[in-house]
């Protein structure tokens, strides 16, 4: 300690006694406890990304074969693995210096043109050799990767363009995004596309029974499912969520009511009130339950999404009365998304469902 203090360095026999204290984790290498487990649990290798079988499939080629790497596009819903994905595969082609090989850009950096013509552009420039410090044989160019890059404003696409054509040489460009359709053209055919589909049921199951696993939780079957459906194919907000949840409840073991309570999911026993009050038609009741939902602290966007599944598969319901609680559900989503109030957007919705039960 007196060495850090004076030097603010740590020594060598410190430093071997704090590495030594490191977690038996295997291979991947997890110092502690505090890390998160979406980080501790992050594919290492291309063959451990599950679902996504084409872009598996190519990157394998790519790191097998020594075949070229041709830029690429991944898109598809948040938490299926888009940047793991490609992180996993730097990793592999370039060993320990995988991260002075990379340049990821978020949606929290400045994303606008002057970083393509700057920070981008730099990085492009700069030559790459084809040996590791360990004398192994690797691919002689970097990778950009922009995430989310649907924010990217149209000028800064548009001057990606060219950067992308003048650079080939030495870099790989990556493009991640949840919408391919807010990418200009010129860009999406420059690059292979792939699209992440949502994880399947078995296989988050299956993922959340092995963290549970490893982390000494207990958890039931039944509710890792209710967990895995609330979290709607997003690997990412299952594990956040499981972590939470075994923090909240340390050794006693998860419930369903546990789970509910993280995630934010709305009970069902609300949506049936809801039907219900609808059904009395009645503006006073209507108005008490409005309250009551939103005193309780529960999402009107959570509430509006589970209210359009529970309305889509009633069998209680007639085809033009779903039709014309659904149109209002989007009207509202809209609204909300525009920074409506939430009571008055619930109300709204309240009273459509009555005149449509009605009707």
């Amino acid at each position: 300690m007196d060495s850090f203090l004076k030097t603010g360095k740590i020594n060598q026999d410190q430093q071997s006694t704090s590495s030594g204290q490191k977690s038996k984790d295997g291979s991947r290498g997890i110092s502690d406890s505090t890390t998160p487990w979406v980080e501790k649990y992050r594919p290492r290798t291309v063959d451990e990304v599950s679902e996504q079988s084409e872009i598996v499939a190519v990157l394998k080629q790519c790191l097998e074969q020594g075949a070229d790497m041709p830029h690429l596009l991944f898109y598809g819903p948040p938490g299926t693995g888009k940047t793991s994905t490609i992180i996993a595969a730097a990793r592999q082609l370039f060993g320990d210096m995988y991260k002075s090989r990379m340049l990821e850009l978020n949606a929290s950096d400045d994303r606008g043109i002057q970083v393509i013509r700057d920070k981008v552009k730099t990085f492009a420039q700069l030559t790459a050799s084809d040996r590791r410090p360990d004398g192994k044989p690797c691919p002689p160019f970097k990778i950009v990767v922009l995430d989310e890059a649907d924010s990217m404003t149209a000028a800064a696409q548009a001057a990606l363009r060219r950067t992308i054509e003048r650079e080939t040489k030495t870099t790989r460009f990556c493009l991640i995004c949840n919408y391919v359709s807010c990418i200009i053209d010129p860009l999406t055919s420059r690059c292979s596309k792939f699209r992440f589909k949502p994880l399947s049921h078995d296989i988050m199951l299956a993922r959340l029974e092995h963290i549970c696993k490893e982390e000494n939780v207990k958890c039931a079957p039944r509710v890792l499912a209710r967990l895995v459906d609330a979290s709607g194919g997003d690997m990412r907000r299952a594990i956040t969520s499981l972590q939470s949840t075994a923090r909240l409840k340390g050794e006693d073991g998860i419930e369903e009511v546990d789970v509910l309570e993280v995630v934010g999911t709305v009970p069902d026993v609300w949506l049936d009130r809801m039907i219900d009050i609808g059904r009395t038609y009645d503006y006073q009741k209507m108005d008490g339950f409005v309250e009551d939902l939103i005193f309780d602290s529960y999402s009107a966007a959570q509430v509006l999404e589970q209210l359009h599944d529970k309305i889509v598969f009633s069998t209680d319901l007639l085809d033009k009365q779903k039709a014309i609680i659904c149109k209002t559900i989007s009207v509202c989503a809209y609204r909300l998304q525009e920074g409506c109030s939430e009571y008055v957007t619930l109300l709204h919705l309240l009273c459509s469902v009555a005149k449509a039960l009605k009707g």
